[in-house]
């Protein structure tokens, strides 16, 4: 169990911002093995597990050589709580690190390609979890196999059978024994980690190749056995839809996935509790581009885990490797900007931990708005009080500055900060601005973003058309939130990274033109041919 420790503890291992491009162009040539990693690699692997003790106490699920799952690290972090709560009983996982081992060992196999359900972030006590899909009988048979005769002819993931009845146990076939068995392992790991809600990001109920299923999903388990969990069927293209997003210069604005193809087979399906207070016309979800989709699949997935229960979420995809790793960072930086998660890093080291596709931190100039906080509800009651502060300050003027309670009163720990009065743990701001300033921008950014949602509009408020996707943005207002702020600084390192490093290219009849590293990812089938890139 690691926990983090003094302030100055990390030194030497702090992600700095000249390190983002040799990150960026060693992911962009290299894949990930568990089984085959390099002293940088090592170097890379510690920088990560600094990083995440700076805010957390942790254990780690062993990986060693991927026995696990090849493609998920050595060393995988399961969060416990908040290393800076005060208040640790009321969040602290009753998880014990020896059981969860022993799940995941059993279940790996219950999931296209062994990615297992897989803690990542922590939320006020809840797991926000990752995964593939569920096997389909082809791949599991296939594993199954591999793993009796090359563990010589005994398996102890199978040890423990499932509780069955006799009877029915019997009145099953081989198929069916086999699916009670794993699928039973996966559903005791989630419940394991009070997953409910499972958010399938699948256009398709099973995935099929050469007319065969080769994988499977909650929402198609002819047993039922899902059906104590909350199903969210939110079909979402895949990586081959990107490389029009390539093809059309980057611009992700008007760019609208064709649902009339013969293998796009889910529905939307999410509860009428999680729909009612968004305000989103779902029934429209077909028309929209795929900035406007990303928004709204987003905020749905901030509703869900901001709710009053104490139940995690799992995202998954097909292979858990393009759109699943693409929501849970965006929730990881939306959160992050909201200073409730990964609360004392800066833009570089969150940056560091969280590096994927280009899309992804480009996206971020969407999402800047207060409409995607987590705790919009607690600021929209500042915003309510620094006005009246502003009012009040205007009869005070002549009778001196009011009182340092009135001031402690009024305005969140965040911003006390700069008068040196508290300082909260949860949050960290550079740059920092006058606090009346700064609330006073809230109003106005959402203002903007109230009165436009036309395609050609950015959560800035500003137009979106004509702009390359490679410019460095200035700041678009001097009255920035401070949401808005630590996005776009993400947002300027990524890219300035990026374009000394992998950058962009114009589309290109010829397939040989297509852009080789981080962004070809998207341009790769969905998950079960092979690559020598990463994936």
């Amino acid at each position: 169990r690691l926990e983090a420790t003094t302030a100055g503890r990390g030194a030497m291992m702090a992600a700095r911002s000249e390190e983002i491009p040799d990150l960026i162009y060693l992911f962009s040539k290299t894949q990930y093995r568990a089984k085959e990693v390099t002293s940088q690699v090592e170097v890379i692997e510690k920088r990560c597990l600094d990083l995440f003790s700076r805010d957390y106490t942790f254990s780690i699920i062993h990986n060693a050589n991927g026995e696990v799952c090849g493609h998920y690290p050595r060393q995988i972090v399961f969060l416990e709580y908040q290393a800076t709560d005060v208040d640790r009983d009321r969040f602290k996982s009753p998880v014990q690190v020896s059981k969860l081992q022993d799940l995941v060992n059993r279940s790996k196999l219950a999931r296209c390609r062994g990615r297992f359900v897989c803690p990542v972030i922590l939320y006020n006590g809840k797991h926000i979890c990752r995964s593939s899909t569920l096997a389909g009988w082809g791949e599991l048979y296939g594993r199954t196999g591999y793993n009796y005769i090359f563990s010589g002819g005994s398996d102890d993931t199978w040890t423990e059978s499932e509780d069955v009845p006799q009877e029915d146990s019997a009145a099953r076939n081989g198929d069916s024994q086999l699916f009670d068995k794993v699928r039973g392992h996966d559903i005791k790991l989630l419940r394991y980690l009070s997953v409910r809600y499972i958010c399938d990001l699948m256009v398709e109920n099973k995935k099929v190749k050469f007319g065969l299923n080769v994988t499977s999903s909650e929402k198609v388990d002819k047993a039922n056995r899902y059906a104590d969990f909350t199903l969210l069927s939110v079909p979402y293209p895949g990586c081959e839809f990107f490389k029009e997003y390539k093809d059309r210069d980057y611009t992700a604005e008007g760019l609208v996935f064709n649902w009339n193809q013969d293998y796009v087979d889910a529905p939307l399906t999410i509860p009428v509790c999680f729909t009612q207070n968004l305000h989103i016309d779902w029934t429209r979800y077909q028309s929209w581009d795929l900035v406007e989709q990303t928004q709204n699949y987003l905020k749905l997935l901030l509703h869900i885990i901001d709710s009053d229960d104490e139940s995690g979420l799992l995202v998954h995809c097909i292979s858990g490797w393009d759109r699943t790793p693409l929501f849970v960072s965006l929730l990881r930086l939306s959160l992050w900007a909201d200073g409730v998660v990964h609360a004392s890093l800066e833009p570089a080291q969150i940056l560091y931990l969280t590096i994927i596709f280009f899309f992804c931190f480009n996206f971020l100039k969407h999402i800047v708005s207060e409409k995607f906080s987590a705790v919009k509800k607690r600021r929209y009651c500042h915003q309510i009080y620094s006005f009246y502060y502003w009012d009040q300050l205007s009869k005070w003027k002549d009778v001196g500055e009011p009182s340092l309670n009135i001031y402690y009163n009024l305005f969140p720990c965040s911003l006390r900060r700069r008068k040196g009065i508290v300082s909260s743990p949860q949050m960290v701001v550079w740059n920092k601005q006058n606090p009346l300033e700064e609330h006073l921008s809230h109003a106005l950014i959402e203002g903007r973003s109230s009165s436009s949602s036309s395609s050609n509009q950015s959560e800035h408020g500003l137009l979106r058309a004509g702009s390359s996707p490679l410019a460095v943005p200035g700041r678009r207002c001097p009255l920035s939130s401070e949401r808005q702020a630590r996005l776009e600084a993400v947002r300027e390192l990524f890219l300035a990274a990026y374009s000394s490093t992998v950058g962009l290219k114009s589309s290109s009849p010829s397939p040989s033109g297509s852009i080789s590293g981080l962004l070809e990812q998207f341009a790769r089938g969905v998950g079960l041919r092979a690559t020598s890139a990463i994936v």
